[in-house]
């Protein structure tokens, strides 16, 4: 095994645990299902996607009866282990809307920002405790192809009226300050940086409080229709008990699912996260970051990375790691190898923290789909709705994903609804052993073309053509 001093010692006492999460105040889970109900609404999953669907189900319906079940606990998933990244965009960002919805994106940039409005208004009226900063994100170019990008994806917010700022080398680091910065694009809004298990948490005391019902250890077994008397019904089995709902609506993203379609449409890829010790005020001095800005660079292989509230360094990405046949579990959410390498970029990033440690080291799966965005579907009669592959810009997408599977499992059509995005679905993943060989191809296609200064090659190209890919 490849050894770095530097990093091996800043590694040394981090422990394998969730920053977010690592906390005396997270709730307590609630008792697994140990009977059977009747509900009219059953949501599985008790993620950002199931909690958003609970809480707006229950507010724009006070007496429906809604039951949760979570195969663990609330935010143990993507929802617990994500970077805090609020972002408005429901597109995995504009380019990407233009190069999929070029009709649409307008709507889609406008419904976007309604729903960044919307997440923050539940934010304050439920009192939710996190800590949402209004920073915007700085994405910063570290090779000379990428300054380029910057320049074309400048000029394409500027045509679509949302505010950016360009910054030469100089200015960029006046920012944040990295020797590797050669230029960058503030987005001054859209993003807010958010505590996302306190956000989590706080949305599902807020659906408690009006009467929503949630069962913690309570994995689903299985999901079939049936009848209630006279009635069309759907019964969700766990291994304690049952919810009988006139409807359902699945939530697990890139966790195993009860229906089938979510994983032909999904491919659950591994994100890896380092948290460092507080900075010091002289560290915080040597980095400058006094506008708080989430930082991201625009390779393929690219680093997030963001201040927490108590000026900790969170530094996530690079490796998007899939494991044969959609694996996931807790087998996984160690990389020694990505926290080594995740390591070394940060003080190449800041070398000037060389002697700052990191606490805090964890993987979890992102949802990924052919185009990087949400998919959604019905099943069962139309009886069940689910939601699934936000690539990563899960935090604010999450609330417009939950609000169209409720309209899709309630019946309505509305603007949402007739979105192209939500109905045509993305291409399919093929079967394995094909998916890990297309994904592992894909993922080497992506490293040589950030070697190659951003030339995209045959089989990049290829995938443009037909508007498919791969990302994390």
């Amino acid at each position: 095994m490849n050894t770095d001093p530097l990093a091996d010692r800043a590694l040394a006492d981090a422990r394998p645990a969730v920053f977010w999460l690592d906390r005396p105040n997270r709730p307590h889970p609630s008792p697994a299902l140990a009977s059977d109900l009747n509900a009219d609404l059953v949501v599985v999953g008790g993620g950002f996607t199931g909690l958003w669907t609970a809480l707006c189900a229950v507010e724009a319906d006070p007496g429906r009866a809604i039951v949760v079940l979570e195969a663990e606990t609330t935010a143990a998933g993507a929802s617990g282990r994500n970077g805090g990244f609020c972002d408005a965009s429901l597109t995995h960002g504009l380019e990407n809307g233009l190069a999929h919805w070029p009709d649409e994106v307008r709507t889609l940039v406008r419904l976007g920002d309604e729903n960044l409005v919307g997440l923050l208004d539940t934010v304050e009226r439920h009192a939710i405790d996190c800590t949402p900063e209004h920073t915007g994100e700085i994405n910063v170019a570290v090779t000379p192809w990428q300054v380029e990008g910057l320049t074309e994806s400048a000029a394409a917010h500027r045509d679509h009226g949302m505010e950016t700022t360009l910054l030469d080398a100089a200015q960029t680091r006046a920012q944040v300050n990295s020797p590797t910065y050669l230029a960058g694009l503030w987005r001054r809004d859209g993003v807010v940086l958010v505590d996302p298990a306190h956000l989590a948490w706080g949305l599902r005391s807020a659906a408690e409080g009006l009467g929503v019902r949630f069962f913690d250890h309570s994995p689903v077994r299985s999901l079939r229709t049936e009848t209630d008397g006279d009635h069309p019904a759907v019964r969700v089995r766990t291994e304690g008990g049952s919810v009988v709902a006139e409807r359902a609506v699945v939530a697990t993203n890139a966790f195993r699912s009860p229906v089938r379609q979510i994983s032909r449409s999904v491919a659950p890829v591994y994100d890896h996260v380092l948290v460092t010790e507080p900075l010091s005020e002289a560290q915080r001095a040597s980095v400058g970051w006094t506008g708080r800005q989430g930082v991201s660079d625009v390779g393929n292989q690219f680093h997030y990375y963001r201040l927490t509230p108590d000026d900790r360094i969170l530094w996530g990405g690079w490796d998007a790691l899939y494991h044969f046949g959609n694996r996931v579990g807790p087998a996984l959410e160690q990389s020694p190898t990505t926290s080594r390498t995740l390591a070394r970029h940060f003080f190449e990033t800041f070398p000037q923290l060389e002697g700052l440690r990191f606490t805090h080291r964890w993987g979890g799966p992102i949802a990924t789909t052919s185009r990087f965005t949400c998919a959604w579907g019905t099943s069962h009669g139309g009886r069940v709705a689910w939601a699934a592959g936000y690539t990563g810009l899960g935090v604010g997408a999450s609330r417009f994903g939950a609000r169209v599977a409720l309209d899709l499992v309630d019946g309505r059509e509305t603007e949402r609804t007739g979105l192209a995005m939500v109905r045509r679905s993305p291409f399919p993943f093929p079967p394995e052993p094909l998916r890990w060989v297309a994904i592992q191809a894909t993922r080497r296609a992506l490293q040589r073309s950030d070697r190659r200064g951003g030339r995209r090659g045959t089989w990049l190209s290829l995938l443009d053509r037909f508007g498919i890919g791969f990302d994390s």
